[in-house]
This record gives structure tokens, sequence and C-alpha cells, in this order.
């Protein structure tokens, strides 16, 4: 037996039209009819009454159709089910990271937590928000650490994922300083003049809370954006030369800070405060995940 043909009579059966279940399963007809029969063959009875159009099942046929349905959902669930018996006994921990935090925040915080507990080989992904939330989502990673913000959830922040507060940052907006070591583009007593901005990407996780939580705010000030990109270190590169202002995360501006190459451009109202949160899916197997899901939750 094919498991194609179970794949056919599924698409057959939801229609009863041969020519729209072969189209639908990107076949010509002739070669369809006959894997149908095939599998008519391979039971012994026939499956679709024929001498009705559409083709109806026949009482076989009915009890079929419950039987193929439970093959397939059984067959698709073999890849998943695979990759945990092998994850229970693996000691590598894969992990998605935003690059943010992949350049600064992460090796301090795998550091910290090797001085209490032993951490095996770890396999890094470091990439923008969407494509890290992706590989959650298709069971690539055990792992994923982000900023997050309460107003702008992602697609981890619901069942069945759960995450973990393990850090704090903020958002700072940030300016190279002119001569006297102020901002040269400042946005507090900027509404007469366009402030030329720096944003994040729709990729971007960064971009994702600076849109829901300052884009209404900055409504009252004119803004002329000169520069996206879905990295910050990017933008971080961009503001040091003068090209205008940003949002960045303090982890990663606070050395320009501390030696004069940044400094602030507005208020410290227009900081944003983000929590660093390590993401994981409900049903995480293996020890060697779970010991460390245990030592940086504090679980």
């Amino acid at each position: 037996m094919n498991f194609t043909w179970l794949e056919d009579f599924v698409a057959l059966a939801a229609t009863g039209n041969f020519s729209r279940a072969a189209e639908d399963r990107h076949s010509s007809q002739p070669a369809f009819s006959r894997r149908i029969r095939a599998l008519e063959e391979w039971v012994g009875v026939d499956l679709f009454d024929r001498s009705t159009q559409p083709a109806r099942l026949t009482e076989v046929g009915e009890w079929f159709a419950g039987v193929a349905h439970e093959l397939i959902t059984r067959v698709e669930r073999v890849p998943g089910e695979a990759r945990q018996v092998a994850e229970a006994s693996s000691v590598t921990l894969r992990i998605a990271s935003t690059h943010a935090l992949s350049f600064t925040f992460l090796p301090r915080w795998l550091r910290g937590l090797e001085s209490r507990t032993t951490l095996g080989p770890v396999q890094l992904m470091s990439d923008v928000l969407q494509r890290c939330e992706a590989l959650m989502l298709q069971g690539q990673v055990q792992f994923v650490l982000t900023h997050s913000h309460a107003h702008a959830p992602g697609a981890l922040d619901a069942e069945p994922y759960r995450s973990a507060r393990i850090g704090e940052d903020r958002l700072i907006a940030v300016s190279a300083p002119d001569g006297h070591g102020k901002p040269q583009h400042p946005l507090v007593g900027s509404r007469s003049a366009a402030v030329p901005v720096l944003k994040y990407t729709e990729e971007s996780g960064l971009g994702r809370i600076t849109r829901a939580v300052l884009d209404r705010r900055l409504e009252a000030f004119p803004m002329q954006v000169v520069f996206t990109a879905h990295l910050a270190s990017v933008l971080r590169t961009m503001v040091l030369d003068a090209r205008g202002l940003a949002w960045l995360p303090q982890t990663l501006v606070q050395e320009d800070l501390d030696q004069g190459r940044l400094v602030s451009a507005a208020g410290s109202d227009w900081n944003v405060p983000l929590e660093i949160r390590l993401y994981r899916n409900r049903e995480l197997l293996g020890r060697a995940a779970d010991a460390f899901w245990k030592s940086a939750a504090g679980v």
C-alpha cells in the first residue's frame, strides 16, 4: 500500500469529483483514478460508488475514511516524535537569540549560569525576532532569548509556550554629540524642525516594541525617517556617524554613553523599559534542556 493512495482517497472523499480531486493533488485524472483503483484492490472492496455524480463513499468507504485520517495523522506526528526521542538523550542546547542580545547579554548570562551549573554544548542561532519565533514554532530550537514588552506581545506569548524573565534592559533615544557634548539630533525641543530618525524594520522585535510604545507619542514631532534596518548594531553604527537619532538597547550602547561617543537625545520619560525573556515550549523534553531551564528560570 502506497501512502500517497491515502492522501488521494481523502481528496476524493472530500469532493466526490475525480477531476477536481486530481487537480488538488497536482495529478492527471487518469493517473489519479489508477491510484484510487489500486487502493481499492489493496483493500479488497470498492470504496466509492461511481454510479452517482458526485461519487459517494460506500459503507466500507465511510469506515475507511476514519482509518485513512488516523493513519495520516499518525504519520505526520512521526518526525516530531522522533525529534523528541532524540532530544530526550541529547546534551546539546539549541537556542535562538535576537542579534542585539547575542552580542551583549547572552555571553555574560551564560558565564553566570556556568558558575553554578554544568552546561553542555550550545548551538546558537542569531537572527531577527520574527525568524527566531519561526524556529521555535517549527521545533528547530528549544529556547528563544529576546527583548519583551507587555504592549507588544509576540507569537510565543501564548500557549503552548512558557517564558521566564531573566534580565532587564531599556531602549534609550541616543544621538551623536556636537562639539559641546549636546545631542546633534535632540528630540525634545525639536518640534519646529524635522528630526532625522533611524528606525527598525518590520522583522525586528525592537521595531515591534517601538511601534507599539512610541509611534503615537512621536506623532506630535515632525520626523524624517532617513534609514531603516533590522539590526540594532547597524542603527548604532549610523547614529555614531551622526545620521540621526535612534532608540537603542542600553546593553548595546552603555559603553558608548560612558565614553561620550553617544549622548541621550531625549528625557528619561522617553526611555522604554524592556524585559529580557527566555521562551520555551511547554512540552520541553530532555534532561539537559530541563536542567538548563530550571537553572535559567530559577525554578
